[in-house]
């Protein structure tokens, strides 16, 4: 009975601040989730052929909704990539230096791959220690001082510098700059002319652990083929590694990543050679964001764009993982990574809030975009803002959706990072009509504003966020939810990610009520969404 009154209770909490308008329907959510996430589609895997059938269904279902299609007369947006990949049993790098030679295994102790369309290459170059790897001239931080990286091979540090007692806003203090990315260090490097980079990782400072790097780098990765290139050599170790390398080399991870925090670091040359061969494949793949547009009413406004949008990739067919027990499958290898939450829930309750547009249009118009390729660096999206099939003057914002609540309903709703527009106080004050709260957010010490798609409209000049779920669960054992929430850290980007009937979807459909009514809002605003200035 105690149990019954929580969910009546929770409905009810749901039911009565709702804001009025078209409702997101959880029927068609879930149809959209379990077929997007289904073994078919073989994990959705850019390059691979659940790819082709995810975005025939993408496209079908916009069609089926009457959606106009945004390309002219196509849902499709082309997206040239180079695809490249490590050749495994073909490829080898070698540590000589310190009366020894090391050999790490591929996949358990590093993973490396090209940055450049080679298929082949050969390494002869020093290792050196290049502390974070950052180079910010505005913030008087150069960990190249200078170096000549042409023929080298640089061993950088995850993440950036702490903040310090004499500069608390070091960077952007206690949230992860962009320079604390790991894609900003290749690119860095690659400006410098270095040969290679190797990233060393833990799990604090990358924010997930070794396996999910490995299921990234043992498979194709993917670049834009017309976007820059890369270092020869890109690749990561772990910690244990890197230790033992830098031993050998000479010197103590320890002592060095204490100097990495200061600004007068230099550059510190290890007693190390790295000599190997690099074979891999190379090939230009076709890849398609899919977009469908709901015409605006407003003779004035329509000319104008609200986007919604989500990454319908995810990793595809890979390699098993070691550890091949699966709760749902049971004993037996698993190679597929469905991505249930990330992302099909996404792209899920895209189809379900364009259901809901189609039948009343708002003032300005509305695009409903799937983006590919988001799981090898936002590719998708940067294409499109590179190659806008609307004008990116006349769009007012993005509001991304990806990972949605799967657990049950909330008290709350995310805004992160919602006080760099005037989105976020938008997105309260339906926050506040709605009867939710802004779920607290503490530091992004994972960089998680980088992460999504919503990023590379922010970069584009258009205001953008990625609506969150909330945390403050609601159902007779919050604490059991938490548990339940905070245990997905252990399927993120691993073949456990799988949908499952039994979820509770009240919470993804309140997600997505809230990111289209939050759109509903701005589409049918007098003023668009601005940036705030940074303080």
């Amino acid at each position: 009975m105690r149990v019954l009154l929580c969910v009546l209770a929770a409905a009810g909490l749901l039911a009565q601040t709702a804001p009025p308008g078209p409702k997101v329907q959880e029927a068609p959510l879930r149809a959209h989730l379990a077929f997007l996430a289904d073994d078919l589609l073989e994990g959705r895997g850019t390059g691979q052929s659940g790819a082709e059938l995810t975005v025939r269904y993408l496209e079908t279902q916009l069609q089926v909704l009457g959606l106009k299609p945004a390309n002219g007369t196509s849902y499709r947006q082309p997206v040239s990539l180079l695809g490249l990949k490590t050749l495994e049993g073909q490829s080898t790098l070698s540590f000589m230096g310190g009366g020894a030679c090391a050999t790490p295994k591929f996949g358990t102790d590093i993973v490396f791959g090209s940055g450049v369309a080679k298929a082949g290459q050969t390494f002869d170059a020093p290792l050196l220690f290049v502390g974070f790897g950052i180079d910010a001239p505005e913030q008087a931080w150069d960990d190249y001082k200078g170096l000549d990286a042409r023929g080298k091979v640089l061993l950088i540090l995850v993440n950036e510098p702490a903040p310090t007692a004499k500069e608390p806003g070091l960077f952007d203090g206690p949230n992860l700059s962009l320079y604390g990315r790991w894609t900003t260090k290749f690119e860095v490097a690659a400006r410098h002319g270095a040969a290679g980079v190797l990233l060393v990782h833990t799990t604090p400072s990358a924010s997930y652990d070794w396996s999910v790097v490995r299921n990234s780098w043992v498979n194709e990765r993917f670049a834009l083929a017309k976007g820059p290139a890369g270092t020869p050599l890109q690749g990561w170790v772990t910690e244990d590694l890197a230790r033992a390398l830098v031993r050998q080399g000479g010197q103590d991870l320890d002592a060095l990543r204490a100097r990495a925090q200061r600004r007068d670091f230099q550059p510190v040359a290890l007693d190390l050679t790295l000599k190997g061969t690099l074979r891999g494949s190379v090939r230009t793949v076709a890849q398609f964001n899919v977009a469908g547009v709901v015409p605006g009413s407003d003779p004035l406004l329509k000319d104008e764009l609200l986007i919604y949008s989500a990454h319908w990739d995810h990793l595809g067919r890979g390699a098993a993982p070691a550890v091949d027990a699966h709760p749902i499958h049971g004993a037996g290898p698993d190679t597929i990574y469905n991505g249930a939450v990330d992302n099909a829930s996404g792209c899920a309750a895209l189809l379900a809030m364009a259901q809901a547009a189609r039948h009343t249009p708002a003032k300005r118009s509305q695009m409903f975009l799937f983006v590919c390729a988001e799981e090898q660096g936002l590719l998708g999206s940067k294409a499109y803002v590179a190659d806008p099939l609307w004008s990116l003057a006349k769009t007012a914002a993005d509001l991304n959706l990806d990972s949605l609540n799967f657990v049950a309903p909330t008290r709350d709703i995310g805004l992160p990072f919602g006080s760099r527009s005037t989105l976020g106080e938008l997105g309260a004050s339906l926050a506040k009509a709605s009867g939710l709260k802004v779920a607290a957010s503490g530091p992004d010490t994972a960089g998680g504003y980088f992460r999504s798609d919503h990023f590379s409209f922010v970069q584009a000049g258009v205001p953008a966020l990625s609506v969150g779920g909330g945390s403050e669960y609601l159902g007779a054992d919050p604490a059991a939810l938490q548990a339940r929430a905070a245990a997905y850290g252990r399927r993120y980007h691993q073949v456990t990610d799988e949908y499952d009937p039994t979820w509770d979807l009240r919470g993804m459909v309140q997600q997505a009520q809230f990111t289209f009514d939050l759109g509903q809002l701005v589409a049918n605003a007098a003023t668009r969404p601005a940036f705030k200035a940074a303080k």
